[in-house]
């Protein structure tokens, strides 16, 4: 079942997490700014063209999706994309730190987008997702809440 529009099922993000969970690992453990910069590059694509065009999108869709059953509900995607906004504010931070040879600011970025990203996959509690959702209690604004599909019974009339 394909998710409605503007929602995405949660189990992608879930696994773009994990992946990501590991990336940073290696940037912490290696020091590198070019890794740093190839995520960076991920949580903008993810930002600006939406999670199902960010490289671990299409990975999830065409490698792991297929293989799991379709999903029991979908998220709005839009508390994702901000966090993805997020990892990339602080990946730009960590990979010019790392870069300008402030490493102490750069894998201190680094280690909270890491930080971020693991709670995410261990624990499905998206912490980017949340500030979004926080700001907009504060300023009024819709709650933006979980898509549940409900199941169709042919033969039943609208």
């Amino acid at each position: 079942m394909a998710p409605p529009p503007g929602y995405v099922d949660p189990r992608g993000p879930r696994f773009g997490a994990w992946v990501t969970t590991v990336v940073l690992a290696l940037v912490l453990l290696t020091r590198s700014p070019w890794l740093a910069a190839a995520q960076t590059l991920v949580f903008l694509t993810g930002a600006a063209f939406g999670l199902s065009k960010a490289p671990y999108g299409v990975l999830y869709r065409r490698l792991v999706a297929p293989r799991l059953g379709p999903p029991s509900d979908f998220e709005a995607e839009l508390p994702p994309r901000f966090a993805q906004a997020v990892g990339a504010a602080f990946g730009a931070v960590a990979t010019l730190g790392l870069l300008a040879g402030s490493t102490a600011v750069g894998l201190g970025a680094a280690a909270l987008a890491l930080a971020a990203a693991f709670l995410n996959a261990a624990f499905a509690f998206c912490l980017g997702c949340e500030v979004l959702l926080l700001a907009r209690r504060v300023l009024g604004r819709a709650e933006i809440t979980r898509f549940v599909p409900r199941p169709t019974s042919k033969g039943a009339s609208a």
